[in-house]
């Protein structure tokens, strides 16, 4: 695990709507930022990565989706585990969601500048993950749903 940052975190979330409960609107595929909260520290089998050792804080998933639908999936306690974030979100719980349109997932991921979770959730792509853990030193102006 180690540092990886370009790019303000700022610019990461514009332009962004929050969702929360409401419909996303089209069927383009988007970007997705997931909030995680992990209450303690915590060991989790993570599929083929193996078990990994989670340290209590706040995560940041960067994810695509085309439709809502994987975002009420990830919402949702009960379903098949289908993906790493999928061990992981049986023990955290996500506080926010973010989405974009106007980046791809891994333009997401290669601007969040926090440390990360070794090939976490990026089995797709070049990327050496996507799944973040820390403070972002700046939070954007959003509207807050809770």
């Amino acid at each position: 695990m180690g540092w990886w940052c370009r790019c303000s975190v700022y610019r990461l979330f514009l332009p962004v709507m929050i969702y929360k409960g409401k419909k996303v609107s089209g069927d383009v595929t988007f970007a997705y930022v997931l909030v995680i909260e992990l209450s303690q520290d915590t060991q989790i089998q993570v599929g083929k990565l193996g078990t990994i050792d989670f340290q209590k804080g706040l995560y940041y998933y960067v994810g695509s989706a085309p439709s809502e639908k994987r975002l009420e999936r990830h919402l949702r306690k009960e379903k098949k585990i289908h993906w790493h974030i999928d061990y992981f979100l049986k023990e955290a719980r996500i506080s926010k969601i973010y989405i974009t349109r106007e980046r791809t997932e891994c333009q997401v991921a290669h601007d969040i500048g926090l440390p990360y979770i070794e090939g976490f959730g990026c089995s797709d792509c070049d990327c050496p993950s996507h799944l973040f853990y820390g403070t972002l030193r700046r939070t954007p102006d959003l509207e807050r749903y809770y």
